[in-house]
């Protein structure tokens, strides 16, 4: 079927959009970390009250009853919901922007680098959005979204790739299992990266007060950051080990045989290691902390080594290599 341009248009328009308003959603969430500190501190304070009255033997409040009078929310918590409600925003028009694309080439929109990259990005705003609904880290989006802006202007810059057909050898069913399962685990991943990058900061922190003075006690607690980045990979990671899998599945059906050493097998297998190690050593008492976070940022850092670098600059047997 011929591609259809209006709609490929169209999907160019709303990742360009969505760019931007993620770029506008990231600052306001720096104004809300920057600047928020004092109401993060009431909201606490306040939910501390309450667990020590319960605590002490008295009754719990009331449904609707609060504890004391409601506090006036400030100016930067204000913006705060401002830069949420953008970010949801933002991602709707990154989901309009994958189905269109969908939609225009008539078939699953991730054949090429540039659409793997926009729908990774989606999966990480997506897993983000979900953690703001567990945990009270809405102050932290603008670490999030950093990397994603930048991800995505990467991709939408130099490797964008017009609407095409995607080449015979992509032509099959494993192309929707094998590179959505990719395309999850590999965006999941983000968050726990950024949570264990915050944590080291944190946790520094809480050893030698004097150290990121300024920045560290704005950040949640340490266990917090940890659990995030614990429960996020622990569900990216079967995930991800079944795309791998599905892989090699497809690659003894495409080349005829399982497993070839080919760069971007060799680079997938050996951040399948490290989180597995992550994820062992997370679960040993002994190597939890500090050590562990380390662990998930080498994972994490290998996922984006594989994304680009081999992508781009080694020459392999699968077709994203070169773009």
């Amino acid at each position: 079927m011929p591609i259809n341009e209006t709609l490929s248009q169209y999907s160019d328009y709303s990742y360009t959009t969505a760019a931007a308003i993620y770029v506008l959603a990231l600052m306001f969430a720096l104004v809300e970390q920057g600047f928020g500190a004092k109401g993060r501190l009431a909201a606490e304070r306040s939910k501390q009250k309450a667990r020590e009255l319960v605590g002490a033997g008295g009754p719990p409040p009331a449904y609707g009853t609060p504890v004391e009078p409601p506090r006036e929310v400030g100016r930067p918590e204000r913006i705060g919901r401002m830069g949420a409600a953008l970010l949801v925003l933002a991602a709707l028009l990154h989901l309009s922007a994958i189905v269109l694309r969908g939609f225009a080439v008539h078939r699953a929109p991730w054949g090429n680098l540039y659409e793997y990259g926009m729908a990774t990005t989606f999966i990480a705003v997506v897993t983000w959005l979900v953690i703001m609904r567990k945990f009270p880290v809405r102050h932290l989006t603008g670490f999030l979204l950093l990397p994603v802006v930048i991800l995505m202007f990467v991709n939408g810059t130099m490797l964008y790739t017009t609407a095409a057909p995607v080449q015979p050898a992509l032509q099959s069913y494993w192309l929707v299992i094998h590179v959505s399962a990719a395309i999850i685990g590999s965006g999941v991943f983000l968050v726990p990266g950024v949570a264990s990058v915050l944590y080291l900061f944190r946790a520094a922190h809480d050893d030698n007060p004097a150290k990121f003075a300024k920045f560290a006690p704005k950040l949640p607690a340490a266990d917090v950051l940890d659990r995030i980045a614990y429960r996020t990979t622990i569900f990216a990671f079967p995930i991800f080990t079944f795309g791998v899998l599905c892989g090699a599945v497809w690659a003894e059906a495409a080349w005829g045989r399982f497993w070839g050493w080919d760069p971007k097998e060799t680079v997938a297998f050996v951040a399948w290691v490290v989180y597995a190690a992550y994820l062992h050593s997370r679960a040993t008492a002994g190597w939890r902390g500090k050590r562990a976070a380390i662990i998930n940022i080498v994972g994490f850092s290998a996922t984006i080594f594989n994304m680009f670098f081999v992508n781009l600059v080694t020459s392999g047997l699968h077709s994203y290599a070169g773009g």
